[in-house]
């Protein structure tokens, strides 16, 4: 039995089938990709800007702002899966934030902001996944963009924020610490670089002072008493939920600014997402109930951001398998977003946003007499 005949021994004069002019797939369609895609095509990236990973195409693009993403949780404690929060946060929206109600500005159309992909990872490697993350956010900072690093489990602050303190030397930065945990422990059962020690690696280190850092949101069972004294010692300040409570978040948000800009020419945020009650963001590591909501810290990000000079911002802690509806993914993401929206204000009121260093800013702050940015 002689089976179909395979289209190229077809007798080159018999018709061929045009099935797209039979079903109508033949009009004239337009094409989309990039950020004019739907979001659940194409490469993943934060809201799908433009990847840019190389260093020097950084360096001659100039960007405002570069997403990094750091997938590493060797370091965590308790409950892993933070190495993957950097693409779950990437692919963690609806639409391209276009446009931001909160503060009424199109960020995206006011400031360039890429992706400059991930570091350079491998599992099973704790020193050299930090190295790495010193190198990757240390050519983005480099190039003038502010770093927005996504994590990642918390010991990632420690070689981002030093990276950052290294491009603005001579100059010093502070670092506004939201968290439910201090993370200023000597070590983790033996481990000096885990999940419960980078603040206190970084003080250590010389990358920032302790009086010039501020912890909000801290809650729970964890530290222990010479912990909190060891903090006392190096002019730590910190803000309790149970201030929050009593206080109020902006209240407490206006004196943490006040406070980490006592003497620093800017500022370092770093955002774990186990600051927020896990009835709101369940998918991390080692929740604590009790704490803020999602909208304060929205707020705090907006607030802080149009009212100091951001070196950088990373986002942390966020662990997919314990997410549900991408709850957790989501308020991450927005959090990177409300920061890059506070920036586009203070973009289009004329103040600067890329670090030059501080010659060029200093001449161009003086030219830039605005108004913080409303919250």
């Amino acid at each position: 039995m002689t089976g179909p005949l395979r289209p190229d021994t077809l007798p080159s004069d018999s018709p061929r089938p045009d099935y797209a002019r039979t079903n109508g797939w033949d009009g004239p369609h337009s094409r989309y990709s990039g950020a004019s895609a739907p979001t659940y095509v194409g490469p993943v990236s934060f809201s799908q800007r433009e990847i840019v990973e190389d260093a020097e195409a950084l360096k001659l693009r100039r960007p405002d702002v570069a997403i990094v993403g750091a997938p590493f949780d060797d370091a965590v404690s308790h409950r892993p899966g933070a190495r993957f929060g950097p693409r779950a946060i990437r692919q963690a929206y609806y639409n391209h934030g276009e446009h931001s109600l909160q503060l009424d500005i199109m960020p995206f159309h006011e400031l360039d902001v890429v992706d400059a992909g991930d570091a350079d990872i491998v599992p099973a490697s704790l020193h050299r996944g930090h190295a790495m993350i010193f190198r990757k956010v240390l050519e983005v900072a480099s190039s003038g963009a502010i770093p927005i690093i996504l994590g990642g489990d918390h010991s990632i602050t420690w070689p981002s924020a030093s990276a950052v303190a290294q491009v603005r030397a001579p100059g010093s930065i502070g670092v506004v610490h939201f968290d439910a945990h201090a993370d200023t422990a000597d070590q983790d059962w033996g481990v000096l670089a885990g999940h419960g020690t980078p603040m206190r690696r970084l003080i250590e280190s010389g990358a920032v002072k302790g009086r010039n850092f501020v912890q909000v949101g801290l809650r729970g069972y964890w530290p222990p008493p010479d912990v909190f004294e060891w903090m006392r010692t190096q002019g730590l300040r910190w803000h309790l939920m149970r201030e929050i409570e009593e206080r109020g978040a902006e209240a407490v948000i206006d004196d943490a600014i006040a406070e980490a800009l006592d003497g620093p020419e800017a500022i370092y945020l770093s955002l774990d997402i186990d600051v927020i009650d896990p009835g709101m963001a369940p998918g991390t590591g080692t929740p604590e109930p009790g704490g803020m909501l999602t909208r304060e810290i929205l707020r705090a990000v907006r607030r802080i951001v149009g009212r100091v000079e951001l070196a950088g911002m990373d986002i942390v802690e966020v662990s997919p398998p314990y997410d549900h509806a991408e709850v957790t993914a989501m308020a991450a993401h927005r959090a990177a977003l409300e920061c890059i929206s506070a920036l586009a204000v203070k973009k289009r009121a004329g103040q600067p946003v890329r670090f030059e260093g501080y010659a060029v800013r200093s001449a161009a702050s003086h030219t830039a007499d605005v108004a913080p940015v409303s919250s």
